[in-house]
């Protein structure tokens, strides 16, 4: 049973991250597939456990919440959960074996947008213009997009989340990272729903109370390290695991 602490410690890791800058995925997944898992049902495990997690971090950082442009909170937040049931619907249609042969190009993707998303975000910006914002309209197609890859795979949702904002809209990504936590939980919110009856998720209860309990605990303590860890410091440590996770998952292949 050494594995339960160990899956227990990953959930901590993976919930710390979420709410602190993203990235939990790179930490969960891998975790649960080292356990035993197949890749598709460790995603469903890391997606259900990882809600209360988010949901813990967003009542840290309540009061910090600041709104995306002028697009209403309750609506962004409508899409994400649509979003984010389709992606995971998606999931669920699609055989095994196409995840299995995704999940790799995911994280290489998610790894990219987290080396690369800021200076490409500012390049736009400077391309665009100062006074380029985009519409309402065009936030909420965005935000479904992303939170419809969240429901699918996951991994950098909220680096994609802060990326979108701040290009779209010039939302500093500090200020901005209280919504996007809060996003996070209402993507996965509608993943989960769906995991919990059409996945394999509750065949492995003990794997999934375990990652469920520490993501608790790693979402709590990160929305009150979210304020106080040096930005450097975590994209390091983040982009490090990430490029481990995707080299080592094509090394599977």
């Amino acid at each position: 049973m050494y594995e339960i602490p160990l899956i227990m410690l990953a959930g901590v890791a993976a919930g710390a991250l979420n709410a602190v800058g993203g990235g939990g995925t790179f930490v969960a997944l891998p975790a649960l597939v080292a356990f035993g898992l197949s890749p598709v049902t460790a995603n469903a495990v890391s997606r259900i456990a990882l809600v209360p997690g988010a949901v813990a971090s967003t009542w840290v950082l309540r009061n910090e919440l600041t709104r995306v442009g002028t697009t209403s909170t309750k609506v962004l937040t409508a899409v994400s959960v649509a979003g984010g049931g389709a992606g995971a619907a998606l999931l669920l249609v699609l055989p095994a074996s196409s995840f299995d042969v995704a999940v790799p190009w995911l994280l290489a993707f998610a790894t990219l947008v987290l080396a690369f998303g800021r200076r490409l975000s500012g390049a736009l910006s400077a391309a665009l213009g100062r006074s380029f914002s985009m519409s309402p309209r065009a936030v909420l197609i965005g935000q479904f997009f992303v939170a419809a890859y969240g429901g699918y795979f996951g991994g950098a949702v909220g680096i994609l989340m802060l990326a979108l904002w701040s290009t779209g809209l010039g939302l500093d990504p500090a200020a901005g990272n209280p919504m996007r936590v809060a996003q996070l939980a209402a993507i996965f919110l509608s993943a989960t729903v769906l995991f919990l009856f059409a996945s394999d998720a509750l065949r492995v209860p003990l794997m999934l109370a375990a990652m469920l309990a520490g993501a608790v605990a790693g979402g709590f303590a990160g929305g009150h390290l979210a304020r106080r860890l040096p930005a450097a410091l975590l994209r390091a440590v983040l982009l490090t695991t990430a490029v481990t996770t995707t080299v080592l998952y094509f090394l599977r292949g």
